[in-house]
Parts: C-alpha cells; sequence; structure tokens
C-alpha cells in the first residue's frame, strides 16, 4: 500500500454560497491536523467512521460550528486518513477554514488529486478513476448508468481476464525460450490461436462499442431537416413540448439553426432545427442552407421532415438521395397529416412516420423511432460499452498487436512471438493502469475537478 508523505485539503462541494460545503483533507496527518482546530472530542481517539460536532476555532476565535466526519486508513476513498469537515455554506468560512489547515500542515489538492492517490493506493484501476470523472459529467440516465459500471469494475475486470489468459501463454513462451537450444515447445500453438481469436473477437466488439457509448455519454447529435414550411420548426417545438423556435408560414424564417436537448428514455438527443434545403433567394439564407448540409454531414441520426399534403414523390426522391450520407441513419417523417383524406394517408411511403407537429398527433411514437433508430437494440443492462478515446486508442493498438501474433504464429522464432505478445499486454495494461507513465497520469487527472 503506498501513502502520499503530505496531506492535502480541498473544497469537495460546488464553489459559491450554499446551505454547507464540505472541506476534505487526505494524508497521514489528516486527523491530527482536523483535531488540532476542533473544539469538541479529541478527533485522535475516535473511531473511523464516525461523525462528531463541534467548532473549528483558530486560537481563541471560532470560526463555525461544524460536522467532521472520520475515515481511517485504509477505509477511506483514497485508503488513507480522510476527514469532511461539514460547515456553512459562506465562501468567507470555508476559505477561513482551508487557510487554518493549511497553516496546520495541509496543502491545496490538485485537481484529481484525492482520485489520484485512490488509484496509487489500490483502491481502483486507472478506467475505473476515470469513471469517476465520467459519473460526476453524466448528464443523462444512460450515461450515468454506463459509467457506474465502469466504476464498479465491470470493464477493467473483463480486460483482466483476457490480460491473464495471455500472460500465461507469454510465460510459457519465455520458458521455451531459456530452453531454445533444446528446441522444445511449452506454448501449444493451436491453443494459442484459439485464445487471440477469442481476445480479439471481445476486443473487436469493444472497439465497435465506441460509437454508440461516446453517443451516449455526448449526447446523440440529431438533425431535424428538409424543405422550407415542411414543419421542422413546429415538429422541434412539440418534441420538446414548449415554443422553443419561431414558427411562420413564410418560407425561410429559420435562417440559422436551433440546438436543444431532448431525453428520451435516458438518451439524451442534441436536436438541431435547421433551415429549409431550397435555392436559397438571399445571401443569409444561402449561408442558413450551407449550415444544414454541414450538420447533416456531421449528424449520427437525420429526421427528415416533408409536408405530406404538398410534396411530390419525384421531389421526396430528390431530396432523400441529397440528403442521405455514410454513417448518418435516416428517418423519414411525414408532416400533416391533419389535413390529408384517409386515401392520401393510404399512399404515403411505407418506411414514413406519420405525424402532425402542429396538432401533437403521433409524437410520442416518434420519440420510439428516434430512440431505435439511434439505440438499434445495442443497450442492455448487461453490456459493457467503451466512452473514452484513450480506452479505444487503447484497443486498436491491442488488436493490432494481436494480429501480428496471429499473422507470426506458425513461422516466427518464439522471440519474436513473445515480443508481439508483449505489446498486446502493454496496450490492455495502458487502460487499466497496470502500465503508466507520470505524464498519462498528469493527463488525466488534471482534467478532473478539484476537490475529487
Amino acid at each position: 500500500m503506498i501513502y502520499q508523505e503530505d496531506t492535502i485539503v480541498a473544497l469537495a462541494t460546488p464553489t459559491g454560497t450554499g446551505a454547507i460545503g464540505v472541506i476534505r483533507l487526505s494524508g497521514p496527518d489528516a486527523i491530527k491536523i482536523a483535531a488540532g482546530v476542533f473544539s469538541g472530542k479529541d478527533l485522535t481517539k475516535q473511531e473511523s467512521h464516525t461523525i462528531h460536532f463541534g467548532n473549528i476555532v483558530d486560537g481563541d476565535s471560532i470560526l463555525d460550528e461544524v460536522l467532521v466526519s472520520l475515515f481511517v486508513a485504509p477505509r477511506s476513498y483514497t485508503r488513507e486518513n480522510v476527514v469532511e469537515i461539514s460547515c456553512h455554506g459562506s465562501a468567507f468560512i470555508i476559505e477561513s477554514i482551508i487557510k487554518l489547515l493549511i497553516k496546520k500542515g495541509a496543502r491545496s489538492a490538485k485537481a484529481g488529486e484525492f482520485t489520484l492517490r485512490a488509484f496509487l493506493n489500490g483502491q481502483m484501476d486507472l478506467s475505473q478513476a476515470e469513471a469517476v470523472a465520467d459519473l460526476i459529467a453524466s448528464n443523462s440516465k444512460a450515461s450515468q448508468q454506463i459509467a457506474l459500471q465502469q466504476l464498479r469494475g465491470g470493464f477493467s475486470t473483463q480486460l483482466q481476464q483476457l490480460r491473464d489468459q495471455l500472460v500465461q501463454f507469454a510465460s510459457l513462451i519465455e520458458l521455451e525460450l531459456d530452453f531454445a537450444e533444446e528446441d522444445v515447445e511449452f506454448a501449444n500453438r493451436d491453443q494459442l490461436k484459439k485464445l487471440i481469436y477469442e481476445i480479439t473477437r471481445v476486443i473487436t466488439a469493444l472497439i465497435q462499442s465506441f460509437e454508440l457509448g461516446n453517443a451516449i455519454k455526448q449526447g446523440i447529435n440529431t438533425v431535424i431537416a428538409g424543405r422550407p414550411n415542411a414543419g421542422k420548426s413546429t415538429l422541434l417545438n412539440a418534441l420538446l413540448n414548449e415554443e422553443r423556435a419561431i414558427v411562420s408560414h413564410i418560407p425561410g424564417t429559420t435562417r440559422d439553426t436551433i440546438e436543444e436537448v431532448l431525453n428520451i428514455q435516458g438518451i439524451n438527443f442534441r436536436l438541431t432545427d435547421t433551415a429549409g434545403i431550397r435555392e436559397a433567394t438571399g445571401a443569409i439564407e444561402q449561408i442558413g442552407v450551407q449550415r444544414t448540409m454541414e450538420k447533416i454531414s456531421q449528424s449520427a441520426l437525420l429526421v427528415y421532415v416533408f409536408d405530406a399534403e404538398q410534396i411530390t414523390p419525384e421531389e421526396l426522391n430528390s431530396d432523400i438521395m441529397k440528403l442521405q450520407k455514410p454513417g448518418v441513419t435516416l428517418l423519414m417523417v411525414a408532416n400533416k397529416i391533419d389535413l390529408l383524406t384517409p386515401r392520401q394517408i393510404a399512399v404515403l411511403p411505407a418506411g414514413a412516420i406519420q405525424v402532425s407537429a402542429k396538432q401533437k398527433q403521433h409524437i410520442d411514437e416518434l420519440k420510439v423511432k428516434i430512440y431505435a433508430a439511434a439505440i438499434k437494440d445495442q443497450l442492455s443492462g448487461n453490456e459493457i460499452l467503451v466512452t473514452n478515446i484513450r480506452h479505444l486508442e487503447a484497443l486498436q493498438k491491442t488488436e493490432e498487436s494481436l494480429s501480428s501474433v496471429l499473422n507470426g504464429i506458425d513461422t516466427v522464432t518464439s522471440d519474436f512471438l513473445s515480443m508481439d505478445i508483449k505489446q498486446a499486454l502493454y496496450y490492455l495494461g495502458e487502460i487499466t493502469g497496470a502500465v503508466t507513465t507520470d505524464d498519462l497520469l498528469e493527463n488525466i487527472f488534471s482534467k478532473f475537478c478539484i476537490g475529487k
């Protein structure tokens, strides 16, 4: 168990005036320092996981009435002695207490330093530590569930199992090198092939999950597009259930994009309402149409809205041909069905979702279709999704190294085979923190908030 030599302090709650503020200390002298400014029980003689009421004092001056929570090593977040002081949320009081604790021997914590210490002390691996930041930043039920699953070790457990199996074969190949002159084979090549195929299958599935995992983490980029007066802005308002966009019968009302977030079944969709697609009549409208096409090419999901009463089949086909982009899922939405006769509704394109944005008809059904088009049955309660670009890059490098192992398994000598396997182990180890550098840790934890 690694303990840091100094004791750190930081505000663990958001800055600004509030009902309470929580000041966190971690390190070998955390309890001793807190006891030196606490008027009440002797904190150095109290049990772990206990809370104590008293005053924080600076000489004869009382700074505040507080509750002090004790977590004695190793039963704490960092596996060090940890003290959390719950005081009143005055910025002046919080600053005064932190200054006093620093004067008594603590130092200000750096960004992410509490979680860094938890990692260094073996409380969690690196992917779990990164999940802490993802959990804090989660803005939907799905992103929260993914982060929580990774924090509990679902992702790292799977990787560790793969790595352990590969280590066994690496050890056997190393043993072969010790008996090179005797030309013996300890690592069965057929079994190694089978293992590499299985690990590659899992790694490939994790790599492919990044597209969905990252979309859930960031929000799924969804563009609403169509001709002028198709009802795009009205549809945006209906989906949001609020008057967010200006609605007018005048073509070209929407000159620029409007962006809002819609949550469907725990997934955030970043909706963009765009300018109508047509031959622009002015310079400003032309810029708006250009931005529409740019937004479509950048989107994951395109909701194409057309006026079911006015558009011709030729115009519809022309729009679809123009708007279809590689990697962009397209949904057709036939709007204004409240103006159609049953016979007209019957001849609408089979794949079109029929709605009346103005009357808010079938909007809930459209939301279901939007969710299904984006998720495509890929999300389940137990599925492990990759959401971190660093993990994705390490997995891709692992896949390349495993490919080198397969390519040379029957032709290269044991020493070259061992090198390729070690390379794969290295990249897998980068994800969980079995392999780290100071630069890597600094880059990861500098993105955390102070106090976590």
